[in-house]
């Protein structure tokens, strides 16, 4: 049920800049599959955001932290104002569990259809 990409040729990703990838022997690859579409990989102001928040804390949503709190009345002030609960998970997996525990919480039923 779980495949490896490229499994009679593996690739040996070895770095990213901007949307590429380079392998081990510097062959670069317009990265298609990584969730990097928003901002692409090493961007300077990520990296700098991401290595201030680090040297403060270093953790999840799991604990409190003004921060959190902040984020989301930034971001529900860009919102319509039926959009004004914020929930912070760490995955596409995560967001996908809650919106079902959500929708069944909410509906009531138990049943779901997946298209692949």
């Amino acid at each position: 049920s779980c495949k490896v990409f490229f499994a009679k040729d593996p690739l040996k990703i070895v770095r990213a800049q901007g949307q590429y990838m380079f392998d081990e022997k510097g062959e670069k690859y317009l990265d298609c599959i990584n969730n990097v579409a928003h901002v692409g990989h090493s961007h300077p102001y990520v990296t700098k955001a991401a290595t201030k928040q680090m040297e403060l804390l270093n953790t999840n949503s799991r604990f409190l932290h003004d921060n959190l709190v902040q984020y989301a009345q930034r971001l529900t002030a860009t919102l319509p104002e039926k959009l004004s609960v914020c929930y912070f998970v760490n995955s596409g997996s995560e967001a996908n569990d809650l919106a079902l525990r959500l929708a069944r919480q909410y509906r009531g039923y138990q049943d779901v259809i997946t298209l692949e």
